[in-house]
């Protein structure tokens, strides 16, 4: 669940645009799960906050369209109250549909471990939780390989201060988050949990991936 300190950043700027409102009243709604194109591909990433990392991965040539939503647990169909119990096993994560002719799956996860912090065990900046653990899924052999080497790579680079401490986790089955979570950073950009969590993290992949970006330059929400 979010800190203390995130929770008021979170509310103070609901009482103050009628988000608050709108969320109560959405919070039955849940998103639809797009339908892959042919050629199309589909990964699955946890790493903290899904508002964040929907932004991120939404900034990459390639990538159509990215959900926000839950993965990596037991419950059928849970909710963000639910998952913010930490009770459920489910961590919240985003699943993206992608050309890998354009962009491969070893590059989406340059992009992942580069638009969070892998190194931090069930927690993201001030989000704590093992809703908020960092977990790259894979849907085949290669894919895992991919994700081992991935992690080799980082810890071998020695980016981070200390060693990563990522899940690798056989896919299972994603379940899309409620309406009002998606495209949340584009709808909300100037909250104060945006400004001061999000948004520096998709600088950050912005930054990594400079040359595989939809939109070169200076960043604009």
């Amino acid at each position: 669940m979010k800190t203390i300190l995130t929770f008021l950043l979170i509310i103070g700027q609901f009482a103050a645009n009628g988000v608050q409102a709108q969320l109560l009243g959405a919070s039955t709604s849940f998103a639809k799960l797009p339908t892959p194109k042919p050629g199309e591909a589909v990964a699955t990433f946890a790493g903290g906050c899904f508002w964040a990392q929907e932004e991120a991965f939404d900034q990459l040539k390639g990538v159509r369209e990215v959900i926000s939503g839950y993965s990596g647990g037991n419950l059928r169909n849970p909710t963000y109250e639910q998952v913010g119990t930490d009770e459920t096993g489910h961590a919240e994560s985003v699943q993206v549909y992608y050309d890998p002719n354009v962009i491969s799956y070893s590059e989406l996860l340059d992009a992942f471990f580069a638009a969070h912090d892998p190194t931090t065990l069930n927690r993201q900046g001030p989000d704590v939780g093992r809703d908020y653990r960092s977990i790259a899924f894979y849907r085949n052999p290669t894919e895992k390989k991919a994700i081992e080497e991935a992690i080799q790579r980082v810890n071998e680079s020695k980016h981070y201060p200390n060693k990563v401490v990522t899940e690798v986790v056989q896919f299972s089955v994603f379940y899309p988050a409620e309406t009002y979570h998606q495209n949340y950073c584009k709808l909300h950009p100037n909250q104060p949990y945006i400004q001061n969590v999000s948004l520096p993290k998709v600088e950050k992949l912005r930054k990594a991936m400079a040359g595989k970006l939809k939109k070169e330059g200076k960043y604009t929400i």
